[in-house]
């Protein structure tokens, strides 16, 4: 089949996006600048009055995509590969801007001609459809596509083929009357769009839940103010991770764990995340809405924090480390301003001291990765492997101090108006400093997950340690 191709059709022409790529050099350019300049978006906008090639060549030239990491599809390459092979020629003929289709062209080498976008020509449908006819004449030439857009290039083509294409734009590139080829090289599957949403995240919301066990408040209508808080905040936080993967494209492509996430790895195009982030924002907005301004004005808070952090906060020394502990308190401030209780100096003296040291013990984790592979800091942070030892010292001072914190609690006279049997508590105490310098150590030693409160959630000593703890906290409250 591919012999008579070629020599029918010497000229395979080879589209980008969606095709070559599993991914579109539109959204990767934003949000490559976006992540290095907070003014992207206004930017944007303003090359987006000269046409949509403007904006392509504005995008590309303020960002600094590596096109050696890029999600390529490797069954494509392996036939434009095998296609030269057999004697053909290639080129790569493209909407994205023609400065960033020849930095690619150059890298894979594989193709003998390259065209794209040139700040003023949007080389996309018609105008792709007329520049091939002109370069290779009529039906001179076999087109490899993947987007409705490709159906006037498909129509002028001897051969079509499709790539990943869902099954109406099969049926009408079939009606063209062209020979047709279809490529399926990746599975359908809901499966990485799940996986982008982190629901193993959504562990972290059930502080959320905290205002009202530490107030003993178990009635009904507490309860599903905080259900619905719960949900409203694991959509927002879902938006915020998708953000974060985003803006984070480039250090999650050279990392050995992280280049296997969904956009990074190109199984969920970053056109979809991008659509994706703004629809989870809205629902979770929906949802405060009717729990009150209160509510809102956390979660709004929340976000504004997030993204802050996801631009500019998390690579700065220290305050990084302060603002994801400062969201973790956040989570609990929103539980109690859902349902109306009054939260304690107590619980909040505590969880900020507690968090502090869990986010020092996830920078530790991702110094002491760093250090294994050799390199010299944690990619995209502002740390150094030399930072270490003072980090590890933050993670159990500070956890040390939420102990303490917890131990004045036990001794204080608010805890006689909530339990029976306050003593029972100091037992919390105790399990808790175990766990705290267990958690150091595990780090110290290379075992941590890049999320301790995901790494606790499965680790089985953490299960055992948490079931101790309830039962201290039962028996305080009922012997």
């Amino acid at each position: 089949m591919l012999n008579k191709a070629v020599s029918d059709c010497p000229v395979l022409v080879v589209d980008l996006d969606g095709t070559l790529l599993r991914s579109d050099m539109l959204f990767e350019t934003f949000w490559n600048a976006f992540s290095r300049d907070w003014r992207t978006p206004f930017r944007a906008v303003a090359a987006l009055r000269g046409g949509k090639a403007a904006l392509k060549r504005t995008l590309a030239q303020h960002s600094a995509v590596d096109v050696e990491t890029l999600p390529y599809d490797p069954e494509v390459i392996a036939y434009v590969k095998n296609w030269r092979a057999r004697g053909g020629r290639t080129a790569l003929v493209t909407a994205s801007d023609s400065e960033l289709a020849a930095k690619i062209a150059a890298h894979l080498d594989i193709f003998d001609d390259v065209q794209g976008s040139d700040g003023e020509q949007n080389n996309k449908g018609p105008a792709k459809a007329a520049l091939l006819a002109e370069r290779y004449g009529d039906t001179g030439y076999a087109y490899m596509g993947d987007t409705h857009a490709d159906l006037p290039v498909w129509d002028g083509a001897r051969l079509a083929i499709t790539v990943n294409a869902p099954a109406g734009l099969r049926r009408q590139a079939d009606a063209l009357g062209t020979a047709v080829e279809h490529l399926s090289t990746v599975p359908s599957s809901a499966a990485p769009y799940l996986k982008a949403l982190r629901p193993h995240q959504w562990l972290k919301n059930i502080l959320i839940f905290l205002p009202l066990l530490a107030a003993h408040q178990y009635d009904g209508i507490t309860f599903l103010k905080s259900l619905f808080a719960f949900a409203a905040f694991c959509m927002v936080a879902s938006s915020v991770y998708v953000l974060n993967d985003l803006l984070d494209l480039a250090a999650d492509r050279v990392h050995p764990r992280k280049c296997k996430r969904p956009f990074a790895s190109g199984s969920v195009p970053i056109a979809h995340g991008t659509w994706l982030a703004g629809g989870l924002l809205s629902c979770g907005t929906v949802i405060a809405i009717f729990l009150g301004g209160p509510f809102l004005a956390a979660m709004v808070l929340y976000y504004i924090v997030t993204t802050a952090y996801s631009l500019y906060l998390k690579r700065q020394v220290i305050i990084d480390i302060c603002v994801l502990a400062g969201l973790y308190t956040m989570r609990i401030v929103a539980g109690g301003a859902a349902t109306g209780i009054p939260l304690s100096v107590w619980l909040l003296a505590f969880s900020i001291f507690f968090f502090f040291s869990l986010a020092a013990v996830k920078r530790q984790a991702e110094l002491v990765d760093s250090a294994e592979r050799g390199k010299l800091g944690a990619s995209g942070r502002g740390y150094h492997v030399d930072d270490l030892p003072l980090i590890s010292q933050i993670g159990i001072s500070s956890g040390y101090v939420s102990v303490l914190v917890m131990a004045l609690y036990v001794n204080s006279p608010a805890v006689t108006k909530l339990y029976t049997s306050p003593s029972a508590l100091w037992g919390i105490c105790l399990v808790l400093l175990y766990w705290v310098t267990r958690m150091v150590m595990v780090t110290h030693r290379g075992q941590m997950h890049d999320d301790p409160v995901v790494y606790a959630a499965k680790d089985r000593i953490s299960q055992i340690c948490a079931l101790i703890i309830f039962a201290f906290a039962m028996g305080g409250a009922l012997l």
